[in-house]
């Protein structure tokens, strides 16, 4: 008998390979064998309403933010097309029409 991986979801011992997957019959979690459930190193970017956002995305902008050390206003439902994702405090890079270059925070923002 094989000695198959523990499930990474709810750590039973009684798990199967369905194919190329491996399946764990007490929560139904699934995964692949080559992964072997270890998480990837890849951080994902999410909106406001928990869409996975990548870049080149159109997003807009949720809520008013003021720009700091300006008195201009970044509006509710100011589109900006094509952000770069970036580690950091501020995950998103990108230009808007009228302010400029600006750093933006995933929480404030809902892909379109």
């Amino acid at each position: 008998m094989s000695a198959l991986p523990h499930c990474p979801a709810c750590t039973a011992e009684y798990t199967y390979e369905d194919g190329l997957m491996y399946v764990c019959p007490s929560c139904g979690h699934e995964w692949a064998q080559s992964g072997a459930g270890e998480p990837s190193d890849e951080k994902v970017y999410r909106d406001a309403n928990g869409t996975v956002l990548a870049d080149g995305d159109t997003v807009t902008v949720i809520k008013d933010l003021k720009v700091k050390g300006s008195s201009s206003v970044v509006k509710v439902g100011t589109k900006v097309k094509n952000i770069r994702l970036v580690d950091g405090d501020h995950d998103i890079d990108c230009k808007i029409d009228g302010i400029g270059a600006m750093k933006l925070k995933t929480e404030f923002v809902k892909k379109v």
